[in-house]
């Protein structure tokens, strides 16, 4: 088929579009949280807040419930990053992300110098199964049969050889208790042999973050070699040219609105998907602003404006009342300010934060 030129701007509103963020779906927790192929969550907050931006009457509760009833769960897959996911992407994700994970591991060799991860994977499954254990406890327990290794390392390799996934009440909205790690097979009743389908992976990525390239889907998945499943599913996609010439390939029937759509404010999470899922992020990010959401090991709260990453914002919560800063990039005109200021009362309220809530702008960060 014709392969299409395309604009950055146009990219980014079929992005938004599919990421949920141009008008809140109406769809529940589980139908979300599947077609967004997970939610970044290496903290418990940033899956509240990314519903929060996208879901049409949304609460907290509901996020809260499906973990109880263990609908979704939080696994380590992408990237070798904690994620959000449903029980049935659980463990094909998590397979799928094995070679990143081995890649992880190789890392922390010298720490495991004389471990046999086979048979730690053998000794840490039942021990895990058995009652869901602290990293804490997977480490002592690991120690006695490697007592010369890093503790620290035993843990990764437990997390990078078993499908690990945190027990709650963690991850449970204002009650969340620490980290308890068992495999996520015995936790979901599921079985630990469901292949990873790396095509169908594709098709949903292209489905909540596309157009997008062979190295976007390497960026966001954490895996190399991919470029053959795109080869296979060429006939069946649609391609496109962006404006440094890079082929980028989607949905035939995927939405793509003009790139003149507008964009409402949407305040984001910490690590949101959306910044992290593509290798470039001019879709969604103006060059100039590119790395001012994050420092080494740390996030910033984000916020969009007309589509793109436009500041930071801050929430302090007290016992009499919330103060949530906007902190712009630029300088907003009247309409943009009181756009955001009535997303900001909006996202205060889905948060159930205690009131009165007061709204003011801030300084940016350098």
């Amino acid at each position: 088929m014709t392969t299409k030129p395309i604009t950055a701007r146009a990219l980014g509103r079929a992005t938004l579009e599919r990421q949920l963020l141009l008008q809140r779906s109406p769809l529940g927790v589980d139908a979300a949280v599947a077609h967004l192929v997970g939610l970044q969550g290496q903290e418990v907050r940033p899956p509240y807040l990314a519903l929060a931006a996208r879901l049409d009457g949304f609460t907290p509760a509901d996020l809260s419930t499906a973990l109880e009833e263990r609908r979704v769960a939080r696994i380590v897959t992408m990237r070798g990053t904690l994620h959000l996911h449903t029980a049935d992407d659980c463990m094909t994700l998590r397979r799928l992300s094995q070679p990143g994970l081995e890649r992880e591991l190789r890392q922390f060799r010298k720490g495991l110098d004389g471990v046999d991860l086979d048979r730690l994977a053998a000794l840490a499954r039942p021990y895990v199964e058995e009652e869901p254990r602290t990293p804490r406890e997977l480490r002592q327990m690991l120690g006695e049969y490697w007592p010369d290794a890093d503790p620290p390392s035993l843990s990764v390799a437990a997390r990078c050889t078993l499908p690990l996934v945190q027990a709650t009440p963690r991850g449970l909205w204002r009650r969340s208790g620490g980290v308890r790690l068992t495999t996520a097979g015995h936790w979901l009743g599921r079985s630990d042999t469901e292949d990873a389908d790396l095509d169908g992976t594709v098709l949903r990525y292209l489905g909540a973050f596309g157009p997008a390239s062979v190295r976007d889907f390497q960026q966001w998945a954490g895996i190399t070699r991919t470029k053959p499943s795109f080869e296979r599913l060429r006939p069946r996609l649609v391609t496109f040219r962006d404006e440094q010439g890079v082929e980028l390939f989607d949905l035939p029937d995927a939405p793509r609105p003009d790139e003149d759509t507008p964009a409402p404010p949407r305040l984001l999470a910490e690590f949101d998907n959306l910044l992290l899922s593509h290798a470039d992020r001019t879709r969604v990010v103006h060059e100039a602003d590119r790395g001012r959401n994050w420092q080494v090991n740390t996030a910033y709260l984000t916020y969009l404006a007309d589509g793109f990453l436009a500041g930071l914002w801050t929430l302090d919560e007290r016992p009499d009342g919330t103060r949530l800063t906007l902190q712009p990039f630029g300088s907003p005109g009247r309409a943009e300010r009181e756009a955001l200021v009535a997303e900001a009362e909006r996202t205060a309220a889905v948060l159930e934060a205690p009131g009165p809530v007061t709204v003011d702008f801030g300084v940016v960060r350098p």
